[in-house]
């Protein structure tokens, strides 16, 4: 890269980006090697036309929109969802005292919860909570309307909250 104005190059973006655009694809997939391919997917049908997406300006939005486009065509591809179960050991912190086992199952609980969630509204929630966007900002990476975007979060979090409730029931004596 030369000036400090010239926009990024498509490996310098993708070294700067890439490990943030991996976590949003996992937490927009549930899955590590979904997230990997929706990410895989939209670099490569970027990359071509990196200058032009980079002239139009938003290109961290432009390719959070092209991983949600592309995990939602893989599904619809295929016509099914593999989920792989994570290894429980991997969040585990020996001797720290702290119960990790209790720690996993409530993670894993919630996170069971919101992959039932449709694609849409997780991927909504997700990037309020998680990356702190705007309605705006969620808007144009979802392709949708400012409103759709409130609607899909609040469907989202009551569904969750409901959800909760039965799962609380169930276990309740």
């Amino acid at each position: 890269m030369g000036d400090s104005d010239d926009p990024p190059d498509f490996q310098s973006w993708v070294g700067a980006h890439g490990d943030a655009l991996m976590r949003f694809a996992y937490l927009v997939t549930g899955d590590h090697d979904r997230a990997a391919d929706a990410v895989q997917d939209a670099l490569v049908a970027v990359c071509q036309r990196w200058q032009r997406i980079v002239a139009r300006g938003s290109p961290d939005a432009y390719l959070r929109r092209c991983v949600v486009n592309a995990d939602t065509s893989r599904w619809r591809r295929f016509l099914r969802m593999e989920r792989l179960e994570p290894d429980p050991t991997l969040f585990a912190e020996p001797g720290t005292g702290v119960d990790t086992a209790g720690r996993v199952v409530l993670e894993d609980a919630m996170w069971s919860l919101c992959l039932r969630l449709p694609a849409r509204q997780r991927a909504a929630i997700v990037l309020r909570y998680y990356e702190d966007y705007a309605d705006a900002e969620i808007a144009a990476v979802l392709d949708c309307s400012v409103s759709t975007v409130r609607s899909q979060i609040h469907r989202g979090l009551a569904t969750l909250r409901d959800r909760i409730g039965e799962t609380e029931e169930a276990v309740t004596p």
